[in-house]
This record gives C-alpha cells, sequence and structure tokens, in this order.
C-alpha cells in the first residue's frame, strides 16, 4: 500500500485544533464561536439536539463546508486553505461513517469495501484487496456476510459495514455520525462496543456526533455539550451533566437511559 505523507503523532498530540470557528447559512447562525481539540487516541463524544451544528462541524473538518471565520487545523494544515490536491490526501487519513451507511445498493459487501480501496490505492493486487475486504469484515465481526446485498443486510449490519469501509483505508481520525441513530438497544450495545473496538486496535482518534446520552457516556473521553452554536460544557460525562444549567439538565432528563 502507499504510505500517506505525513509527520508521526505521539499520544496527546492535536489531530483537529479548531479555534472561533463560525458558520451560517444565509442569515440562521449555525456555528458561533467553536473552539475545540481532538488529540491523537481520543474519542471525543460531542452532544446535542438536532440542529445544533453538529454534522455541520463535522463536514467542516473533512472540507465538505468551509467556515465563515475562523482557523480549522487537521494533522496541523488548515483544511479550508489547502490545494485539492492537498486535501485529498488528509480525507485519506480520515475515515466518516454516515449516519445513514451510504452504501451502493447496486454493489455486494466485498464490492463495497474494495471499492475506496482500488480508487485510492494504486497497484494492488487482487490478492491484497481481498485480504483487506477480509481484515475489516472480520474486524466488524460479519466474514459471514461477504457476498451479501445491502438490501439483505439490517440496520446494525449495515452500520458495521459502513465502519468496516472506512477502515480499510485505515484512517487515523474516525468522524461517526450518529452511530446509533435508528437501531435497537441491543444493536446500539454492539456499535458502541464496536466503535471501542476500533479505537484500541487501530489506534484511532474519534469524534463521535450523536445525541444518545448512553453512546456518548460508553464511548467518550471526553464529551462536549453543543448548545445554539456554542460548546457550554466539556469533561467527563458526570462533570457535563452535574451542571445546574436548564438546557443542559432537560437534555439529560428527555434522552438518558440508564
Amino acid at each position: 500500500m502507499e504510505k500517506h505523507d505525513k509527520q508521526p503523532l505521539k499520544s496527546g498530540d492535536p489531530v483537529i485544533s479548531i479555534h472561533g470557528l463560525y458558520k451560517s447559512f444565509g442569515d440562521v447562525p449555525v456555528l458561533k464561536g467553536i473552539d475545540f481539540i481532538l488529540a491523537k487516541g481520543e474519542n471525543v463524544a460531542i452532544l446535542g439536539k438536532s440542529g445544533s451544528g453538529k454534522s455541520v462541524l463535522i463536514k467542516i473538518i473533512v472540507g465538505l463546508l468551509k467556515p465563515d471565520a475562523g482557523e480549522v487545523l487537521v494533522f496541523g494544515k488548515q483544511i479550508d486553505l489547502e490545494n485539492r490536491k492537498v486535501l485529498d490526501k488528509m480525507r485519506l487519513r480520515i475515515g466518516f461513517s454516515f449516519q445513514n451507511s451510504a452504501l451502493y445498493d447496486s454493489m455486494n459487501v466485498s464490492q463495497n469495501l474494495a471499492f475506496p480501496l482500488m480508487m485510492n490505492v494504486k497497484n494492488l493486487s487482487e490478492k491484497e484487496v481481498n485480504s483487506a475486504v477480509e481484515e475489516v469484515l472480520d474486524a466488524v465481526g460479519l466474514s459471514e456476510k461477504i457476498n451479501e446485498m445491502p438490501s439483505d443486510l439490517s440496520g446494525g449490519q449495515r452500520k458495521r459495514i459502513g465502519i468496516a469501509r472506512t477502515l480499510i483505508l485505515k484512517p487515523e481520525i474516525m468522524l461517526y455520525d450518529e452511530p446509533t441513530s435508528g437501531l435497537d438497544p441491543i444493536t446500539s450495545a454492539e456499535i458502541i462496543e464496536l466503535i471501542l473496538e476500533v479505537q484500541q486496535k487501530y489506534n484511532t482518534s474519534s469524534v463521535i456526533i450523536t445525541h444518545d446520552l448512553t453512546c456518548a457516556k460508553k464511548t467518550g473521553n471526553r464529551i462536549a455539550m453543543l448548545y445554539d452554536g456554542k460548546f457550554v460544557r466539556e469533561g467527563d460525562f458526570a462533570e457535563v451533566f452535574e451542571s445546574k444549567n436548564e438546557e443542559i439538565r432537560g437534555f439529560y432528563n428527555y434522552n438518558f437511559i440508564q
């Protein structure tokens, strides 16, 4: 496999560093001065209600949206100022797990997984591609689904395959957009466990966008609460929800399932 152009990072070094980030759509402000750091090897769960700007934030991190103001550094590079070639190289180091899994309906599981590898890594043999597909399928516990079509998979299995597809390029950063959304409690627990396994096995640094407090509590080394376009509380789960802030308490009371 080709090696990406990168400097080695140590545990605790920032892989994402955001300062004074603003983003509006027309006259509607969404992000209102965001400061955020993700360290190497860390999982940070970002909590917030629908429409609070969580998904907008991760789309800015991967360069799908441009900030109106502020600085967004990924691997030390200001992502909105880089040219397309540099941006494409950076994106190979970032795995984006979409809320709807974003699998190609016309491809079976093996083809879905092989596709990003063959598009981005040149001169791989068929044996190398097959080996990589088998490795990530084993990592998500779905080796037996290799020839199935997405339509034949459950919602939880599609989530797992979507995560496997991001892992095949061995990203350093994982961005999870509502990983447990629409899943039953048992399947949600399996996805939560998978997120933790990915962190350990692949030494990833992860941002987990969620409104699921159980997911945040179990996956996040740190939790950041996004409300009305700003981070209003940050720390471990207890530190965040010890707040007397009415919005934070209301979010807890409405969402949390013991």
